[in-house]
């Protein structure tokens, strides 16, 4: 599998997942239902790597890589799920999706060759991208101040251009198993930290668990799929296209939903696609 290939099906499950955050989010507590979905991804993680390789931590600069993963990613998740909740999704959506520009840097700055073309693809998937979530139909949410929003889906995009390059070097030394195990561990440890200091509430209700559980896998399978590109061909095109998940999430909401999709935001899924078409060749 190429890690295009791999990036667009981790887009399709974190397409999946943002659905459930933009639902959650409103009567869920965040840090708890961040909890519970990285818990969950945790156990998919152990289960996967006890039946298919040895359980152990990674090992030598692996590990380190794996962690600092790990601590981007919490950073990435929670300025993801604080965005989301503040919205709407036309502002959030593209300035997170955009974060295959630092992807791109942080691969040129370690010796990867970049050709003017893939950077005009990627800036084409992130423009296609952009017009799909600027014209969704988030006419009923609320909206508060911009700053703030702005702010947390910036922390966001950088975090998730850190993680999937910290996790896919790791997974390239030691294999993405351990990585992401790790990396996980780490989140969680953190998270826990801050729910101890800020006294957060982690009663998320019965009716939320089975779907925070469904997050979880969703999650799980995501993180793995853009972190196994490590060990492939232009890695950093897994982190390009995962960040189709803004689209995804709401053609998703179309074919789930039934929620309104307008020919111009029809033209921006055929955008990226091309973008997406160009890297693939």
């Amino acid at each position: 599998m190429s890690a295009i290939s791999l990036g667009l099906a981790a887009a399709l499950c974190w397409g999946l997942h943002d659905i459930a955050i933009r639902y959650l989010s409103r009567t869920v507590p965040l840090m708890g239902a961040l909890f519970f979905v990285l818990l969950t991804g945790l156990v998919f993680q152990l289960v996967v790597l006890a039946t298919t390789d040895d359980l152990r931590m990674p090992q030598g600069d692996a590990l380190w890589l794996s962690i600092a993963s790990g601590a981007a990613f919490l950073v990435a998740s929670l300025g993801l799920y604080y965005a989301f909740e503040r919205g709407p999704v036309r502002l959030v959506s593209p300035i997170i999706g955009a974060y295959p520009i630092v992807s791109l840097g942080l691969a040129a700055l370690t010796g990867a060759a970049i050709t003017s073309g893939q950077i005009a693809a990627v800036v084409l998937i992130i423009a296609g991208v952009g017009v799909v979530a600027a014209l969704a139909d988030t006419s009923g949410d609320p909206v508060p101040a911009k700053g703030p929003t702005i702010v947390l889906s910036i922390i966001s995009a950088l975090g998730f251009a850190f993680t999937f390059k910290l996790g896919q070097t790791a997974a390239e030394l030691d294999g993405e198993l351990h990585a992401t195990m790790m990396a996980r561990i780490t989140a969680i440890v953190l998270l826990v930290g801050l729910i101890v200091i800020r006294r957060a509430s982690l009663a998320v209700g019965w009716p939320a668990i089975m779907p925070l559980i469904v997050m979880g896998v969703l999650d799980g399978i995501a993180l793995l799929a853009v972190v196994s590109a490590g060990t492939l061909e232009h890695p950093q095109f897994a982190a390009v296209s995962s960040s189709m998940f803004g689209l995804f999430t709401i053609v998703l909401a179309w074919v789930l939903l039934k929620e309104r999709i307008t020919a111009p935001q029809w033209g921006g899924v055929v955008v990226a696609f091309m973008g997406i078409g160009y890297l693939a060749l």
